[in-house]
């Protein structure tokens, strides 16, 4: 049991992940917390910037090209994963009990920026934690034309690895002392994911009232 908690404890971890994970471990993690209903809560937006950070100080030994390409195409694949998903087992979703790694509210959050937004949700969603994991497999189950949401797919996590992982390189490069101060960033981001996420589900439903 004590394992499976230290195995747990390690995937939230973003910068042991980064450390001795390197580029695959990352851009796996990217891949399945974009779209695969069970990883959503594994690290995102800190993950893909402290990966920038990381690569901008030498401590992640990865041309930043690389990672970027990596981060994008993981996240490309991820969300496509889960919007086949979402279309084909779409009947496993709305009759599915709640479970460790299934939420059906989380369903239902992604479900109001859906009707609040739109197609943009998938852009949106990019910067939104357990959003970002169901957009994809909801757009799915509503069968959004493919050209559509591939569309959205690529400019949100072109939006999304660029602004994040982009940015966390510049910082690391020109700032290298920021790696002192990772715990803060990472409480930073939680604190700004977490007051987006209610604000804009509290929102939803208010409007649909």
């Amino acid at each position: 049991m004590n394992s499976v908690i230290e195995f747990f404890q390690y995937l939230l971890n973003s910068e042991e992940l980064i450390r001795t994970g390197g580029l695959m471990v990352i851009t796996l993690i990217v891949f399945a917390e974009n779209g695969l209903f069970f990883a959503f809560f594994l690290p995102g937006d800190y993950l893909v910037f402290l990966a920038g950070v990381f690569c901008g100080t030498g401590i992640l030994k990865v041309p930043i090209a690389i990672l970027l390409i990596c981060m994008f195409t993981a996240a490309v694949l991820g969300s496509l994963v889960g919007y086949i998903f979402g279309k084909y087992f779409s009947g496993l979703f709305e009759n599915r009990k709640d479970s460790l790694f299934f939420k059906k509210k989380h369903l239902e959050t992604t479900r109001e920026y859906f009707i609040r937004y739109g197609s943009r949700t998938l852009i949106i969603s990019r910067f939104l934690p357990i959003v970002r994991t169901f957009a994809p497999i909801l757009a799915g189950l509503v069968k959004m034309q493919f050209p559509s949401f591939l569309f959205n797919n690529v400019a949100g996590a072109a939006i999304w690895i660029g602004l994040l992982t982009g940015g966390g390189f510049l910082f690391g490069e020109r700032f290298p002392w920021i790696v002192d101060y990772v715990h803060y960033i990472i409480l930073f981001f939680l604190a700004i994911t977490t007051f987006t996420v209610v604000k804009g589900y509290l929102n939803a439903r208010k409007e649909m009232k």
